[in-house]
């Protein structure tokens, strides 16, 4: 059977197998058990603790909402250019819309406090249920039929009840070389122990994962061969790399032959902005109806998953707002249904009071408005990552190479040297050394970070203190100049040691700041690293 028909006609596989000793020891809770006779028409129950709505202090919620087309989609025009004039100056009023809920729905199927703000299903309101669903099955296109969403409370608490489904104290789970520590600092305490795959220009290796499936050894490792692995494919934290669609089904047959669990942390799937074109070379991109759009995106891991060994986990962070703490899974009904029984057992549900605003949302915008919210907000992110990598090009020397070896093959690689100083005065041999590349970058197809890389040999220090040294004594002497990274050891799931091979790195956020807060936080560093290579 070949690759497309096992999309078309597969309901996944039992893959119950996976399931951790803690996750099959879940039963259902009592409680919650007699929820599925709570619509029965008529019923009177007298079985729970619920409080009366009557007592509910809240006679309605109302909220203003941002109309969909808010933002932009040429980028040529300087209307385009929203996030200057518009967030920062106000120049302009926003337009919205607003919403109420009231206590008691007017009509069956409606939202409404009496059910929001009760004690409620641990998958999420039924409203919101059906939203995500719809969403899911028209984006990202699951390649098997039988597939299930559930409501969770964001990324972090859902790789939480993902760990505790799936990872027994003492496994190993396969991450990038360099992952987000918000995951592992999950794992660790459950004995979770990381087991790093090499990177390249678009992610995960499939090479290296191939590689350190095939030469397990169980008796040198210590541990059982990894069934679990995590990844960030698009916008990776803290590379910035895309993963393309090819690189997708090599990683998957990979996992199938090996029968391992892909848990797909993909929380910038929308902000899939395209490749970097330096400022003198940009065109205006055509807009996009939301077919178009949706085909222009690298695929998620569940358009080839076939055998429903792909646990995808989706948020509102980034589309919506962090604040809201809502997400969801998308995976095959018993992994669903376990993590059900993990909420059951910890929130209980999501937040009531949360799902009514984002629910009230996507059900004003509806689904060709949250599609127009989110084709603008993939401009705004992106005129965001253009400005910083612009910063970067003024403040730095840059040069544009292609690379043709190494992890970065065929990457367009951007390196970075001081500018001479303007001086009649010939340069010594210490302007010479730091006008060498001091860092490397790719710039970010996706997410919100760009990802350096550091080339500090030539300190006067690097010899005696080593790379970890002496990329901390430089993000010291940032830090206190006023302008705050991500030191690069942080994203390292193992932990970094003075002699550890390799160089440093900075993560650098266009996401918050300012136009102007980046330029001066570029000038600042190119500043600080001027004054850093020539001390002695």
């Amino acid at each position: 059977m070949s690759l497309n028909e096992k999309q078309n006609h597969g309901t996944g596989i039992d893959l119950s197998h996976h399931l951790s000793k803690v996750s099959r020891a879940r039963k259902i809770s009592p409680l919650r058990g007699l929820q599925k006779y709570m619509s029965k028409p008529g019923l009177v129950s007298l079985a729970g603790g619920l409080p009366s709505a009557e007592y509910f202090p809240f006679a309605s919620v109302t909220g203003e909402l941002l109309v969909p087309n808010s933002f932009p989609l040429n980028t040529e025009s300087e209307s385009s250019r929203s996030w200057f004039w518009k967030l920062f100056s106000r120049a302009e009023k926003e337009r919205t819309t607003s919403f109420t809920v009231g206590k008691y729905p007017k009509h069956p199927g409606d939202l409404s406090l009496e059910s929001s703000l009760q004690y409620s299903l641990a998958s999420g309101q039924p409203q919101l249920q059906e939203i995500v669903h719809e969403f899911v099955e028209r984006v990202f296109q699951p390649g098997y039929s039988k597939w299930a969403t559930l409501i969770h409370t964001g990324n972090t608490a859902g790789f939480h009840a993902v760990v505790q489904t799936i990872l027994n104290p003492g496994e190993g789970l396969m991450v990038s070389e360099w992952t987000y520590p918000g995951a592992m600092a999950i794992a660790q305490p459950y004995d979770i122990r990381a087991v790093p795959i090499g990177m390249d220009s678009e992610g995960m290796s499939s090479i290296s994962l191939r590689q350190t499936l095939a030469e397990w050894d169980e008796s040198a490792r210590g541990m059982a061969r990894p069934h679990v692995l995590y990844v960030i494919p698009i916008g990776q934290n803290p590379a910035g790399t895309t993963m393309r669609v090819a690189r997708k089904r090599e990683i998957y047959d990979i996992c199938v032959e090996y029968d391992v669990i892909i848990v797909e942390d993909d929380p910038y799937f929308f902000l899939q902005e395209g490749k970097y074109v330096p400022k003198s070379e940009r065109v205006s991109e055509p807009e996009l109806d939301d077919e178009a759009f949706i085909a222009s995106l690298a695929p998620s891991f569940l358009k080839i998953d076939y055998q429903g060994r792909v646990i995808r986990m989706d948020t509102f962070s980034k589309t919506v707002c962090p604040g809201a703490r809502l997400g969801w899974f998308t995976c095959n009904p018993m992994f669903a249904e376990r993590f059900e029984r993990t909420t059951e057992a910890s929130a209980a549900a999501p937040c009531g009071l949360t799902q009514v605003y984002v629910a009230s949302l996507l059900l004003n915008w509806r689904y060709t408005g949250y599609m127009r919210w989110l084709k603008g907000l993939r401009i705004q992110y992106k005129q965001r990552r253009d400005h910083l990598v612009d910063c970067i090009a003024e403040e730095f020397h840059m040069q544009r190479t292609i690379s043709m070896e190494g992890i970065t093959e065929s990457a367009t690689m951007y390196h970075a040297s001081l500018k001479p100083k303007r001086s009649f005065v010939p340069l010594s041999e210490k302007d010479l050394a730091f006008s060498k590349p001091l860092f490397s970058f790719i710039a970010p197809s996706a997410g919100m970070f760009v990802w350096l890389t550091l080339s500090l040999e030539d300190h006067p220090s690097f010899s005696s203190l080593g790379y970890k040294a002496v990329e901390m004594k430089l993000w010291t002497e940032i830090a206190e100049a006023g302008v705050l990274f991500a030191p690069g050891a942080m994203f390292s799931p193992v932990e970094v040691e003075d002699d550890t091979p390799g160089p440093g790195h900075f993560r650098i956020s266009f996401s918050d700041s300012t136009p102007e807060g980046m330029k001066k936080a570029i000038g600042v560093f190119g500043a600080v690293l001027r004054k850093f290579m020539q001390a002695s």
